[in-house]
């Protein structure tokens, strides 16, 4: 069953001594120690859904793309819920499948489960007396 529900941030703003709300519909700046955009990181992911578009996108992936680095990591949360937001709505657009969600998610669960080993087998090693 598709869903047709999207998350759009909107922000309002008033101006001092306004009684007015003002909606902003420029570009939002995530980071600013990079000085990023809103629509800098959606195109970014974008790209990257295009590539693959079940991959697991990360803040990390994101700024790596972008040839940058978190430097406080403040931004991360955002551009979490961007990455959420962005990926939604490119998969509403391409009308995704049930079996390719589900193909997902068991890829996801086969990667979870690789990490997790590979974490349990490097605690082993290191806590070996010589």
């Amino acid at each position: 069953m598709a869903s047709n529900f999207f998350l759009t941030v909107t922000i309002f703003f008033s101006r001092k001594h306004d009684s007015q709300c003002h909606v902003w519909n420029e570009d939002v700046l995530v980071c600013s120690c990079n000085y990023i955009t809103d629509q800098e990181i959606r195109q970014v992911i974008t790209d990257l859904l295009d590539q693959d578009c079940w991959q697991l996108i990360v803040p990390a992936k994101v700024y790596h793309a972008m040839e940058k680095r978190g430097r406080c990591c403040g931004c991360f949360p955002n551009v979490v819920d961007i990455i959420i937001q962005t990926t939604e709505e490119y998969h509403a657009r391409r009308d995704s499948t049930e079996d390719e969600i589900f193909d997902f998610m068991s890829r996801l669960k086969q990667f979870h489960e690789e990490n997790r080993r590979a974490d349990i087998e490097r605690r082993q090693k290191s806590h070996r007396a010589a």
